[in-house]
């Protein structure tokens, strides 16, 4: 096992201008960390989990290979958060899926709240767009050769830690214009904001008593997405599981990819992972039902490999 994540404290002064996506109930800034550069500070609500689940889930990140913003567990002000580098360079732009998808779509809703057009045949629509490059500095495993193919990745993602909060403003393009460059670039950005997983949520009571009934399953089953399955007809929102499972269907060679690398990760590796979460930020109940959240989806995502 490794050592115990550090935890980066925020000075009270570091705050240089607020995050404009955040929600009323949570503080959320940017500033310049010395070692780190420009870095966002997210405040973790109190007993939500936020900052342990956001931090195991980009560390899980790294298991899968995806290209993803990396968390740190912080402190400002006495209270518990994360905190991010940036993964937009200098004299780049950060756009939002809304805003990606406000100019393809016609009457895209424009209400960030407005998620009826949420759909995968409009967001992969606009990501099958062959601007849209592989994202910045990144490698990618054999196999992996387009966007579209990388965000097959992030939905895997979703389906595995049961990510419910895949909504247009969490994921998004980079835009970049390089001093040599004559024109400017469009970018997939990394995976990013995934705190609402792992059944981080839940009181410990609800967890103990969903472990010792046998009903997890039946948690992890219900895990919605941010897709919906229709603009017309069909309102309901798809579960993450169905999301991937379907868009395995669409491209299964970059979900067969993925799958492998999520194949080769084992309870042992995740367990190391929580073992290094300081002891007063996360309950061994918690442990236990978000290593079972872990276990369960694993193995519903591995069997998709039979039917493909």
């Amino acid at each position: 096992m490794g050592s115990v994540f550090p935890i980066i404290t925020v000075p009270p002064d570091a705050p240089e201008y607020d995050e404009p996506i955040r929600t009323k109930e949570e503080e959320a800034f940017w500033f310049h960390e010395q070692n780190l550069g420009l870095c966002l500070y997210k405040e973790a609500r109190l007993n939500t989990g936020e900052d342990w689940a956001e931090k195991i889930a980009s560390e899980l990140c790294t298991f899968l290979r995806l290209p993803h913003a990396e968390y740190d567990l912080a402190t400002y002000n006495g209270k518990r958060g994360t905190i991010s580098r940036s993964f937009v360079p200098e004299g780049g732009t950060s756009i939002v899926g809304i805003e990606v998808l406000a100019r393809l779509v016609p009457d895209y809703p424009t209400n960030a709240r407005d998620l009826s057009r949420h759909t995968i045949d409009i967001v992969f629509n606009a990501l099958n767009d062959s601007s849209v490059q592989l994202p910045m500095d990144w490698t990618p495993p054999e196999g992996i050769k387009t966007a579209v193919d990388v965000f097959v990745g992030y939905l895997l993602l979703d389906a595995w830690v049961g990510n419910s909060d895949r909504h247009h403003q969490n994921w998004g393009l980079i835009q970049y214009k390089g001093l040599s460059a004559k024109v400017q670039t469009t970018y997939l950005a990394p995976t990013y904001d995934h705190g609402s997983c792992l059944g981080r949520e839940l009181p410990d009571e609800k967890r103990l008593l969903k472990l010792n009934n046998g009903s997890v399953e039946g948690y992890v089953t219900k895990c919605p997405s941010y897709f919906y399955a229709k603009v017309e007809g069909d309102k309901r929102k798809l579960k993450t599981f169905e999301v991937f499972r379907e868009v395995a269907g669409r491209y299964p060679d970059a979900a067969s990819v993925w799958l492998e690398y999520l194949a080769k990760v084992s309870l042992s590796d995740t367990l190391d992972l929580f073992r290094r979460i300081p002891s007063d930020r996360i309950s061994e109940t918690a442990i236990k039902f978000a290593q079972k959240v872990l276990e369960l989806n694993q193995n519903r995502l591995l069997d998709l490999r039979n039917i493909q």
